[in-house]
């Protein structure tokens, strides 16, 4: 039984690893040459897409073709495939590419832990049941493992970017009243911003990038809230909005949303410094109580087992 254990996951494997080779180095076919040849040789020059900007880099070029089987084999829907790139675009990743990698990156999870804790069993000569039980809970951690990941990615980002958003404010109502415009002045705080919150003054820069290139300043915004998914983002992104359709003053409005927001983060510290006597809690009573219980009371315990045995 350990040998057929043995044999079976040394196949496995060996697939798997041909597998990964023909898909990183198999040669193209021959209308994928001609057709890569006619776009090539094509007349004028077209200007790309501001997709195709960005290079592909040789990871996210080895996560699509990891990923192409399972995405023919079982395709996500439409609803999925939004509902994961807003995911993506929460924690930070907004290329094209990120949902395929992603995708790999599963793919690749499901079927390396199993395979390595199949491999242990057999070295150990566990039993096939035992086997059997922990290559089914390595499954399920490798199914787990990146939705984990992507879920905490997403909650430290937007914690970030909600402690970010203070200063930010801060600085933009200095700039206003100084006499810049709003899309001047979200230049000015992304520049100044860059060292300290760099997830903030990338999410202003592209804010700036959409409203440059001629969307409208309405619709930058939204997008700007639906890429970060922050809450106090999206209630500034509501009231720039109001301001600019309403014809109010925008310094006054970020001024009085700014001591607001500064007011909220101070209870949100409040609330942290009240909630870290609760949590210290469980460590003192698991580890610090038992180890003092033992120092005191471990050499009278001792004595007494000493006078209990010569009686």
């Amino acid at each position: 039984m350990i040998l057929f254990i043995t044999i079976t996951t040394f196949v496995c494997i060996m697939f798997g690893v041909l597998g990964v080779y023909w898909l990183m180095f198999r040669p193209p076919s021959a209308a994928t040459e001609r057709l890569k040849r006619m776009g090539d040789g094509g007349g004028g020059a077209v200007a790309p897409a501001p997709t195709a900007i960005i290079e592909d880099s040789p990871v996210s070029a080895f996560a699509e073709r990891v990923a192409e089987p399972l995405s023919r084999i079982a395709p996500p829907s439409a609803a999925e495939a939004r509902k994961l790139q807003k995911l993506l675009m929460h924690a930070g990743y907004r290329s094209p590419s990120a949902a395929v990698v992603y995708r790999a990156v599963q793919l690749l999870s499901l079927a390396f832990f199993p395979a390595i804790v199949a491999l242990a069993c057999a070295v150990m000569g566990r039993p096939l049941s035992s086997a059997a039980f922990w290559i089914l809970a390595a499954f399920v951690v490798g199914f787990a493992l990146p939705r984990y990941a992507l879920r905490r990615m997403i909650k430290s980002r937007q914690l970030r970017l909600q402690w970010g958003l203070a200063d930010a404010l801060d600085l933009l109502v200095v700039s206003i009243e100084a006499g810049l415009g709003l899309n001047a002045a979200l230049i000015r705080v992304g520049e100044e911003l860059k060292e300290v919150h760099p997830d903030i003054c990338d999410e202003l820069v592209i804010t700036n990038m959409e409203i440059r290139v001629g969307r409208d300043r309405a619709e930058s915004l939204r997008n700007l809230a639906e890429r970060t998914g922050v809450e106090d983002l999206r209630s500034l992104c509501g009231m720039l909005i109001q301001a600019d359709r309403f014809g109010t003053s925008i310094a006054r409005a970020v001024r009085v949303y700014a001591d607001s927001l500064r007011t909220k983060r101070r209870q949100r510290a409040e609330q942290a410094a009240q909630k870290a006597a609760v949590k210290l809690l469980f460590p003192l009573a698991c580890f610090l109580f038992p180890v003092l219980f033992i120092v005191l009371l471990g050499p009278a315990f001792i004595n007494l087992m000493d006078t209990f045995a010569n009686m």
